[in-house]
């Protein structure tokens, strides 16, 4: 077996590890907001939670892994050692993963990816190996990192005040309501939490589809970039495995560390995040599901009882979001330094 395959087959394997850290990762943002408003015990939550996240990839299309698959350009460089770049980058995302998820911070899988490629592309074949799209975007055309970069900027944003709005338009049409509404709002919650469900797997496994299919690309084991089915099988088998493992330590920062959640708050914390996530997917912007489901939490106590939400909490997760590319990134390069050590 000659070193190219074995390399390949290597940063497949990492490409899914990357997958099911994701889904452990961001168990938690799906099922907190189910759980912190007792619609579901965990276990109900994680089982139905994982079969449409399985669903998501299946259905969800590709254009968000077109999007990531595309933003670094390493055709140009030996088989070798694109993949050796690629494998780098991944371990350096994963770590990231690891240590937010161990320290129960809700961090981005996303950015995390982000700066773990582009970290390690800038290091070891140079600037210019990197779609930047940014002089494309003083056209008004949204492409490679500018366009990764903008919708993962953009997307809690506007979680935030799609949360906010819809949280008022709720409180409007629920007033006066008898407290026995929860019933129903907690059983509206099976339907809600599986379509976040769903938006997830459309939008997060996607970008290992990409990952993947890049790697078939870098190796020479397909002509073109498209995804092929078994890629998305295995990437919707591995991130539905990720999420039945759950990120429990996570479930306890969203679910009860940013505002108090009650039924109402989690439903409409479920409908604004799986529409911006799944529009998102069908525009082809991978976004952060931490990001949208946290700042729709924000959103929606901001529009109820400000005081009440826990802002600190909020700038610690801010903070974890300023640092997860540079973090990613400086990994990434760790791992390639290491690696070119012994090559």
């Amino acid at each position: 077996m000659d070193t190219l395959l074995i390399l390949a087959i290597a940063t497949i394997v990492i490409v899914l590890l990357f997958e099911y850290t994701n889904g452990f990762h961001d168990a938690a943002n799906i099922i907190a907001t189910v759980i912190a408003s007792r619609a579901m015990t965990p276990v109900q939550a994680v089982l139905m939670v994982a079969f449409f996240e399985f669903l998501g990839p299946l259905l969800g299309g590709t254009a968000v892994a077109n999007t990531i698959g595309k933003f670094v350009a390493l055709d140009d460089l030996d088989r070798v050692m694109s993949l050796t770049i690629v494998l780098c980058g991944l371990v350096g995302a994963i770590a990231w993963n690891l240590i937010t998820w161990w320290r129960g911070i809700p961090s981005s899988s996303s950015h995390a990816l982000v700066g773990g490629l582009v970290g390690v592309v800038v290091v070891a074949a140079g600037a210019n190996h990197v779609a930047w799209g940014f002089s494309e975007l003083m056209h008004g055309y949204l492409t490679g990192v500018a366009k990764v970069i903008a919708a993962l900027i953009l997307s809690p944003i506007i979680g935030f005040w799609v949360g906010f709005a819809l949280h008022k338009t709720m409180l409007l049409l629920l007033r006066g309501a008898h407290p026995s509404i929860n019933r129903d709002l907690r059983h509206l919650q099976f339907v809600t939490s599986a379509g976040l469900a769903f938006s997830h797997g459309a939008n997060d496994a996607q970008k290992s589809m990409g990952m993947l299919t890049l790697v078939l690309l870098l190796g020479g084991f397909i002509p073109t970039f498209e995804v092929p089915f078994w890629v998305m099988l295995a990437c919707s088998m591995t991130i539905t495995l990720g999420i039945l493992s759950g990120g429990w330590q996570i479930v306890r920062t969203l679910g009860f560390a940013i505002y108090k959640i009650r039924p109402l708050h989690a439903l409409d914390s479920q409908m604004a995040s799986a529409g911006v996530i799944l529009s998102s997917s069908l525009l082809g912007a991978p976004v952060s599901t931490t990001h949208v489901v946290a700042s729709s939490i924000m959103g929606i106590g901001a529009s109820e009882r400000p005081k009440a939400v826990r802002w600190g909490k909020a700038r610690e997760i801010v903070t974890t979001w300023l640092i997860t590319i540079p973090g990613a990134a400086l990994m990434s390069i760790g791992c390639h330094l290491v690696v070119r050590a012994f090559i």
